[in-house]
C-alpha cells in the first residue's frame, strides 16, 4: 500500500465558507493530495498526502497560488485528541497497568496516563486512527465501567460578575470617603488665599497672622497637635485603606511574593506610606504639643483608590460584556448527538444517542427537523433548510443538500438530514469561536503588558529616587541649615535643628513618592 503522510498548513485570508470550498476543490485533483479538510476558523489545512509524489512545501504552494497565504506548520501535534475520562473500578496499581498497557497497544493511542487516586484517564489519540468511543470501549472490554469528565458547559469561568461586584464596592467605599476630603482640601486651599490676600493687603503681624489661622474652624486644635482638618482626613482615610485598598494589598502580597512588582504594588506603596507617614506626624505633633498642624497627606490614599478602582471596575464591566456574548455561543453547542449505522445503498441499520464529545470524525450523524447539528460535516442525504444565523448573521434559512457543509450550533427545519462528521469537539466553528474570543479576553492589550513591565522597572526606580531625596536633604540640611529653614515653613522655633531637616527631609521624600507612585501609569 503507498504511504500516506499528513502535514497541517496555516492558511491566512479565508473569508467565508466559499474560500474554504474554493481551496478543498483545488487542492483534491492535484496528484498526489488523499484529502483536504480546511478549519475556517481555525485558518488551518489538514492535508493528508503521498510523500513519493508531493511534500508539504508544494502543498502550501498550490495553497498560495489560489491567493491565499500559507505556511507549513511544523508542530503536528495540534492535531491529537485528548480525552478526559473517569475510570470506576480500579483497585490498585495492576488495574492501572493493565489498562495503560492495553491502551498503548492500541493502535492511534499516542499517550496515556491513569492515576488511581482520582480515578481519571488522560489519553492522547490521534483522531484519524481512533476515536473516543473506541477508546472507552478498549476500557469497557477490560471490566471497567468508564464515562466522561462532565465539562462545565455554562461560561462560568468567564463571569465577571463577582469582580465588578467587587471593584464596584471598593469603588463606591472609596467616593463615599473620598468627596469630604476633597471638601476639607479645597476649603482649605480658599481659606489659604484668603489668608495670603489679608497677609499682604494688611501688613498684619505675624502674631496677628497666628490668631487669624487658628481662628479658622478646621485649623482649630482639638488636643494640642491635632487640627479638626487633620482629624477628620484621619477619621476619612482609615475606613477608605481598609475596605477600599483590601483588593489592592491582596494582589500587591501575591506579586511581592513572586518578587515582581506592578501596578498593584505600587498603589500600596504609595498609599500605605502616605497613610502611615501622615499618622506617625501626627502623633510626633500630639507628643510635642506642636502650636502648628503639621503637614498631611491623609487626602492621597482616598483620591487615588477612587481612580484606580473605578478604572478596575469599568474594565470588568466591559469584560463581562464579552462574556456574555460568549456564553450565549456556548449555549448554542448541542450536549447529544445521534449515530447511525448505514448498510449498503444508506439503509439505516441503527441509530445511538451519545454525548457530543463521543463523535468521531468520518461518523454518520443524523439530525431531525428542529434539532442542532452537533458537528461540522458534509451532508450526505437528504433535503433541508437550515438556519445558520447564529454564525454567519443571514436571516434566511440556506439549503442543505448532499455535498454541502453544515456548522455545528446551526438549526436544522424541515427536512431530516444525515451528516458525515469532519470537524469534531474543539475544532467545531463554534469551539474556534469561543476559543478566539476566550483568548482575546485572557490575553492583555500589548500597551497593557509593557505597562506591567515597566512597572516592574518603575517600581524600584521610584522607591530609590525617594530614597536619594531623604538622603540628599538630609546633607543638605546638615550643610547648609538656611536651604531648609527657607523652604519649611511654620516650623516650631522650639524642637531641634536636625530634627526639623530630617522632618523635612522626610516631607520631601514622601512627596516624591506619593506624586511619582502610581498615578498616570496606572490610570491610563
Amino acid at each position: 500500500s503507498k504511504t500516506i503522510s499528513k502535514c497541517y498548513v496555516q492558511v491566512t485570508g479565508m473569508t467565508c465558507a466559499s474560500c474554504v470550498a474554493n481551496i478543498e476543490r483545488n487542492l483534491r485533483r492535484e496528484d498526489g493530495i488523499h484529502s483536504i479538510l480546511v478549519a475556517l476558523m481555525a485558518g488551518k489545512a489538514e492535508v493528508r498526502y503521498n510523500p513519493a509524489v508531493i511534500h508539504p512545501a508544494a502543498i502550501a504552494e498550490l495553497i498560495r497560488e489560489l491567493g491565499f497565504g500559507a505556511t507549513v506548520m511544523e508542530n503536528c501535534g495540534e492535531g491529537d485528541g485528548i480525552l478526559e475520562l473517569v475510570v470506576r473500578g480500579m483497585t490498585c496499581a495492576s488495574c492501572v497497568h493493565k489498562i495503560e498497557s492495553t491502551l498503548m497497544k492500541t493502535n492511534g493511542v499516542l499517550y496515556c496516563s491513569v492515576a488511581l487516586a482520582t480515578n481519571k484517564a488522560h489519553i492522547k489519540y490521534d483522531p484519524e486512527a481512533i476515536g473516543p468511543r473506541d477508546v472507552i470501549q478498549v476500557i469497557k472490554d477490560l471490566g471497567f465501567t468508564t464515562s466522561l469528565v462532565k465539562k462545565d458547559r455554562s461560561a462560568s469561568h468567564l463571569d465577571h460578575k463577582q469582580e465588578i461586584r467587587q471593584w464596584k464596592r471598593s469603588f463606591v467605599v472609596s467616593l463615599v470617603f473620598c468627596i469630604p476630603v476633597m471638601g476639607l482640601m479645597i476649603y482649605m486651599m480658599v481659606m489659604d488665599s484668603q489668608l495670603s490676600d489679608a497677609h499682604t493687603h494688611h501688613n498684619m503681624s505675624s502674631e496677628e497672622m497666628e490668631a487669624l489661622h487658628s481662628s479658622m474652624v478646621l485649623e482649630y486644635q482639638l488636643l494640642p497637635g491635632l487640627s479638626v482638618m487633620n482629624f477628620l482626613s484621619f477619621l476619612l482615610c482609615v475606613p477608605v485603606q481598609v475596605f477600599g485598598g483590601w483588593h489592592f494589598y491582596i494582589q500587591a502580597s501575591r506579586a511581592l511574593r513572586h518578587n515582581t512588582a506592578n501596578m498593584d504594588v505600587l498603589v500600596v506603596l504609595a498609599t500605605s506610606i502616605a497613610f502611615l507617614y501622615s499618622f506617625v506626624i501626627l502623633l510626633v505633633a500630639m507628643a510635642e504639643r506642636a502650636k502648628v498642624n503639621p503637614v498631611t497627606f491623609f487626602d492621597t490614599p482616598p483620591m487615588l483608590f477612587v481612580f484606580i478602582s473605578l478604572g478596575r471596575w469599568l474594565e470588568h464591566v466591559a469584560k463581562g460584556k464579552t462574556s456574555e456574548a460568549l456564553a450565549r455561543l456556548i449555549s448554542l453547542q448541542a450536549t447529544e448527538a445521534t449515530i447511525v449505522t448505514l448498510g449498503p445503498d444508506n439503509v439505516l441499520l441503527s441509530e445511538e444517542q451519545v454525548d457530543v464529545e463521543l463523535v468521531q470524525r468520518g461518523d454518520i450523524v443524523k439530525v431531525v427537523p428542529g434539532g442542532k447539528f452537533p458537528v461540522d460535516g458534509r451532508v450526505i442525504e437528504g433535503h433541508s433548510m437550515v438556519d445558520e444565523s447564529l454564525i454567519t448573521g443571514e436571516a434566511m434559512p440556506v439549503t442543505k443538500k448532499p455535498g454541502n457543509t453544515v456548522i455545528a450550533g446551526s438549526i436544522n427545519q424541515n427536512g431530516s438530514l444525515l451528516i458525515s462528521a469532519t470537524h469534531v469537539g474543539a475544532d467545531t466553528t463554534l469551539s474556534q469561536i469561543v476559543k478566539l474570543v476566550e483568548e482575546a479576553q485572557t490575553s492583555k492589550a500589548p500597551i497593557q503588558q509593557f505597562a506591567d513591565k515597566l512597572s516592574g522597572y518603575f517600581v524600584p526606580f521610584i522607591v530609590a529616587v525617594s530614597v536619594v531625596t531623604l538622603l540628599a536633604w538630609i546633607i543638605i540640611g546638615f550643610v547648609d541649615f538656611e536651604i531648609v529653614e527657607k523652604y519649611f515653613l511654620g516650623y516650631n522655633k522650639s524642637i531641634s535643628a536636625a530634627e526639623v531637616i530630617i522632618r523635612f527631609a522626610f516631607q520631601a521624600s514622601i512627596t516624591v513618592l506619593c506624586i511619582a507612585c502610581p498615578c498616570s501609569l496606572g490610570l491610563a
